[in-house]
């Protein structure tokens, strides 16, 4: 998962799973919590999977600025291609 791409594919497969959020409303530009209804404690679930799936120290201060998915798309491609 080194490209942005690919990360963002893989946030809509968790918006779909955990939260039921229909992929195509998944945009770069979508607004978390104005758009998507995207609250603090899903944000601590989706820590926790990307967590998961990626195998790298998430920390929630990682994604406090987040705003939109591209926030979080840039978030995990930093944490992923940290050394």
């Amino acid at each position: 998962m080194t490209n942005r791409e690919d990360i963002l594919q893989l946030i809509k497969g968790i918006m779909l799973e955990m939260f039921e959020i229909e992929p195509e409303l998944v945009t770069l530009e979508a607004r978390l919590n104005e758009e998507l209804d995207f609250d603090s404690i899903d944000a601590v679930d989706m820590i926790v999977k990307l967590k998961e799936i990626t195998g790298k120290a998430v920390k929630p201060a990682d994604f406090k600025n987040a705003r939109t998915i591209n926030d979080v798309v840039e978030a995990v491609f930093k944490i992923t291609n940290e050394s």
